[in-house]
């Protein structure tokens, strides 16, 4: 049992000139065979992939400048409909404004025009009151003259006559 312990503690620190050799010719064969075989299309595979990978990098940063430049785009678009949108304001409060103002002359024009009418109106009535109460004046002395002249009055009568008068044109005035 001893010489058993012996040889399973000297076997993994002793040299063994043969395993080393046909350890290296394996390693060596097995390299070669990568190498043929495995090693081109994998180097292959990543060149390929190492350039797909650039592309899309390079891609990626051109569509961000693109993007980039989009929205500044865009912002400069907004900028300038909101300056658009805020000048129609201004546009059309002025508008507005304005016709507020044309809107209040042509209502205190006519309202001045309607007065004025009126004015008239007043005066053209008022004057023709004049020349009827003128008229009737006119009549009534006449009558009351012609009264006088058909009937020589004393006082007394004169009064009686000239009250009979006045209750003829109240009457007169109160059925017109």
């Amino acid at each position: 049992m001893n010489h058993l312990l012996v040889l399973a503690a000297g076997g993994i620190t002793d040299v063994k000139p043969g395993l080393v050799f046909w350890t290296l010719v394996t390693f060596i064969i097995v390299a070669f065979v990568l190498r043929r075989s495995a090693w081109g299309p994998i180097l292959k595979a990543v060149e390929e992939r190492e350039k797909q990978i650039a592309n899309a990098v390079e891609s990626a940063k051109r569509e961000r400048a693109e993007a980039e430049k989009l929205l500044g785009e865009q912002k400069t678009a907004i900028a300038a409909a909101r300056n658009e949108a805020a000048e129609m304001m201004r546009k059309n409060q002025a508008d507005m404004e304005k016709f507020r103002e044309e809107l209040m002359g042509k209502a205190r024009a006519e309202a001045e025009s309607l007065k004025t009418d009126a004015r008239k109106t007043i005066e053209d009535e008022r004057a023709k009151a004049v020349a009827e109460l003128k008229g009737h004046s006119v009549s009534l002395a006449v009558q009351i003259a012609e009264k006088l002249l058909e009937e020589k009055l004393d006082a007394a009568k004169h009064q009686a006559l000239a009250e009979k008068f006045v209750a003829e044109l109240t009457s007169k005035q109160t059925r017109a």
